[in-house]
This record gives C-alpha cells, sequence and structure tokens, in this order.
C-alpha cells in the first residue's frame, strides 16, 4: 500500500486535525495525543536515575496501548476464528500484535511525520520500534480520551482486514527462518544482544541473527523475544528479497 507522505518542517505545528480525520477521532484533550507522539528521545528534562521523567513521554501511554490491544484483538480472533484452539490462535495473535505490523498501521496513518523525536532528527517509516511504539501509545490515548468504543472503534478500521487476510494460522518468524534454512541445507540461525539500551521499566533490546550463507539482519524489541522474532522476520524479508522465487538450494 504506497502514499506519498506529508513533509512538514521540523518545528512546524503538527495538523492534528489531519491527523485526528486519520484516525477517524476527534479528541477532547489534544494534550494526550501530543504526548502519544512523544519518543522520550526528544526529552531533556529527566529523572533521578537519568532517564526521561515518566509521564511526559510516550511510554506510560505505550503500556496501556498494548493492553488495550491485545484485550481487543484477542477477542476478533475469537470471534473470527471460532473452531481454532489456542495453538492456532496464539501465533495469529503474536503477529498481529508485532512491532512489524504496528508500524504497518502507524505507516499507513501518516504517524511518522507527527512522531517528536531528538533534536535534529526525525522518524520515517523505516523506524519500525519507534513508530510501534506510537501506535501503542495513540491507542492508549484513544482509550483515556474517548473509553474502550474511541480505541476499538481504530482498532477495527485498521486490524480487521490484516486478520481476515491469514486464512491459515502464520508461524512463528524464528521457526520459519529455522525451516527455511533447514529446507537448503543450511547451518541453523545464530542469535546474539547487540544492545541493550533504556530504563528499567522500558527496556530496548536489539537482537541480530545470522545464518550463514544468506546474511545477518537486527531487530529490536522491549524484551528478547520480541527484538528475536523482529530479527527473524527481517532476516526473511531479505531471504525474499533476494531468491523470491523460494526455491531450494541445491
Amino acid at each position: 500500500m504506497s502514499r506519498r507522505k506529508r513533509q512538514s518542517p521540523p518545528d512546524a505545528t503538527p495538523d492534528f486535525a489531519a491527523l485526528e480525520r486519520e484516525l477517524g477521532y476527534e479528541f477532547g484533550d489534544r494534550a494526550l495525543l501530543a504526548r502519544a507522539l512523544t519518543h522520550r528521545s526528544a526529552l531533556g528534562q529527566r529523572g533521578p536515575a537519568g532517564e526521561p521523567a515518566p509521564g511526559r513521554s510516550n511510554e506510560r501511554l505505550e503500556f496501556l496501548g498494548d493492553r488495550v490491544l491485545g484485550m481487543v484483538i484477542a477477542e476478533r480472533l475469537l470471534q473470527t476464528f471460532p473452531n481454532e484452539n489456542e495453538g492456532e490462535l496464539a501465533p495469529r495473535f503474536a503477529a498481529l500484535v508485532s512491532a512489524p505490523s504496528l508500524a504497518r498501521v502507524a505507516a499507513v496513518c501518516d504517524l511518522a511525520v507527527y512522531i517528536k523525536t531528538a533534536q535534529g532528527q526525525r522518524a520515517d517509516d523505516t523506524d519500525t520500534a519507534v513508530l510501534a511504539d506510537a501506535c501503542e501509545a495513540i491507542i492508549g490515548a484513544l482509550y483515556l480520551d474517548g473509553g474502550l468504543d474511541a480505541a476499538e472503534g481504530f482498532i477495527s478500521s485498521r486490524w480487521d482486514e490484516m486478520i481476515r487476510a491469514d486464512q491459515a494460522p502464520p508461524k512463528d518468524p524464528k521457526t520459519a527462518l529455522q525451516e527455511w534454512a533447514q529446507a537448503r541445507a543450511l547451518q541453523l540461525p545464530v542469535y546474539r544482544v547487540v544492545a541493550n539500551e533504556g530504563p528499567p521499566h522500558a527496556p530496548a533490546f536489539v537482537m541480530s541473527v545470522v545464518v550463514e550463507g544468506l546474511g545477518e539482519a537486527t531487530g529490536t524489541g522491549r524484551s528478547k523475544r520480541q527484538a528475536t522474532t523482529a530479527a527473524a522476520a527481517a532476516l526473511l524479508a531479505q531471504a525474499e528479497r533476494a531468491n523470491p522465487s523460494g526455491a531450494k538450494r541445491k
């Protein structure tokens, strides 16, 4: 889904009215919306341990939005796939609430234009972690401003198509990458921690995965598991670009 992105100078006042039209909701308290779009790197004020002061960035709204999204998606899956068991629903759920899915929704909504980051920097559609966090924070802000109906309305409008698109439960990216390597007689994927950043209440892990003969990719997440999954998904995408036909190695 290709769209021409709006551009605005870094110090321009955000056009929240345009964003609200995109979200399908008009905020009573736009300060919530502004906070949802404020990445912790944009804050100069620090807490006692040197971390950004809580409440001024989007981290607390992100925490809330993650829970609201999970509840709504879980209910949607139960309604859409009444004959599937927990083992089949779980990978669907994991894929739908993953950072790549959140970042995809954020890109469609042009959130990168509005996200406030460190001075001199801008978010763009390649910043999966930043976009995903902002998307969750938007959901949290919608919930606080308009209740569950407002959050659910946005989630339904952006996720229902993705829910219906997968007729079969998706495989976990780690499993899919391992099977991809085994089918081509390659060594199994090797994962390692690249970085562990951020304050204790909002850690940011960066994981790398290597498959000999294919290359390396990295992923970011709030846990090692999330970062590992993101890395595996990135390397699978890299494999697909390198070999779209999916032909096995001779």
